[in-house]
C-alpha cells in the first residue's frame, strides 16, 4: 500500500515538473530578444522581435547538410549576411549548439518549393506546393560529410527536443507539421534527409 502511494506521489510530482517545464518553454517562446533557453546553446544571430510580426510560419522542415563539423556556425553567419539566400533560419551544429541567423520576420530560400507528390513517405495532397519556404522555417542540422547517411549527434538529437517545442509554442505549430524534407521534396536517393529527426518530434509528441 504504502509503495503504491509513494509512486502515485512520485507521479504527480513528475506530472506537475514536466507542466511547469512546459508552461515556462511557452512564455519563453512569446518573449523578445536573446532569452536563455533551458537545454539549449544558443548563438543569436538575429535577436527575436515582436512574435506578432512575425511571418505567420505553419510548417517546420528539418535539413541536413553536406558540411563537416563546424559548418553550421559559417552557414548561419552567412545566412545572416544575406538572410534571404538559400539558406534556412535555425542552424544546429554538431555539438548541438544552435545559431538563430535569421530574423523570424524575414523568408530564406529553402525547399524546391514541395514538388514531392508520390505519397512514399507521407500523404503528399497535404504538402504538395503548400509546405514551402513561404510557410515553413527550416532548420538546417550538420555534419553528415563524408557519409551523408551518418546518423545526427547525440547532441543534436538533445538540441532538437527542445528547440522543436519551442519553435512549436512560439508559432503555434501542430506536431503534424513537422516534415523531413524528404517528405516534401525528392532529394539525394542515398538517404532520407531530414527523415529519422522529423519522425523523433513526432514521436516525442506534445
Amino acid at each position: 500500500m504504502m509503495s503504491r502511494l509513494l509512486a502515485a506521489l512520485l507521479a504527480l510530482v513528475l506530472s506537475s515538473a514536466v507542466s511547469a517545464e512546459t508552461s515556462d518553454l511557452a512564455a519563453l517562446a512569446r518573449s523578445q530578444g536573446t532569452p536563455e533557453i533551458p537545454g539549449l546553446k544558443m548563438v543569436w544571430l538575429s535577436p527575436w522581435g515582436d512574435v506578432v510580426q512575425s511571418h505567420p510560419w505553419r510548417n517546420i522542415i528539418v535539413h541536413q547538410t553536406e558540411g563537416p563539423a563546424g559548418s553550421a556556425r559559417n552557414g548561419a553567419a552567412e545566412q545572416h549576411k544575406n538572410p534571404t539566400r538559400r539558406g534556412v533560419m535555425v542552424w544546429v551544429e554538431t555539438d548541438g549548439t544552435v545559431y538563430w541567423a535569421v530574423a523570424d520576420n524575414l523568408v530564406p530560400t529553402h525547399t524546391d518549393g514541395a514538388d514531392r507528390n508520390d505519397n512514399k513517405y507521407i500523404d503528399n495532397s497535404k504538402t504538395y506546393r503548400q509546405v514551402n519556404k513561404d510557410t515553413s522555417i527550416g532548420v538546417e542540422f550538420a555534419g553528415n560529410y563524408p557519409d551523408v547517411t551518418r546518423a545526427p549527434t547525440d547532441a543534436q538529437i538533445a538540441a532538437w527536443r527542445v528547440l522543436v517545442k519551442l519553435l512549436r509554442a512560439r508559432y503555434g505549430i501542430p506536431l503534424d507539421h513537422v516534415y523531413a524534407h524528404n517528405w516534401i521534396d525528392f532529394k539525394d536517393a542515398r538517404y532520407c534527409e531530414g527523415c529519422a529527426l522529423a519522425t523523433m518530434a513526432r514521436e516525442w509528441g506534445e
